[in-house]
């Protein structure tokens, strides 16, 4: 049996993948914290990543990254309200986005 490969936990604040890290996936999950994800999202809008899932505790830092992803040629398909926490007003919030032309 093969060894498997070391994980790798990058920190994508101080060093987001960039463009040609991003080549090699079809869809990337992204959960930032309550700043968002504005370096990594910088690279993903210039990216050919088809599919992108983006979960967000914060819709202010969710509306500005979802923004510059439009800008960079995506779709919101849908955003969904999550109210994962009973007894509190706040709220997570998931989105999709696919690039133009690949949805």
């Amino acid at each position: 049996m093969a060894d498997a490969p070391p994980e790798v936990h990058p920190d994508l604040f101080r060093r987001p993948l960039d463009e040609k890290e991003l080549a090699r996936f079809e869809a990337i999950v992204l959960d930032p914290p309550r700043a968002g994800a504005k370096e990594q999202i910088a690279l993903l809008a210039r990216s050919a990543v088809p599919r992108i899932a983006y979960v967000s505790c914060n819709p202010a830092t969710f509306a500005r990254d979802a923004q510059r992803l439009v800008e960079g040629g995506y779709s919101l398909e849908w955003v969904k309200p999550v109210g994962q926490f009973r007894w509190s007003t706040h709220v997570e919030l998931v989105g999709s986005f696919a690039r133009t032309g690949t949805a």
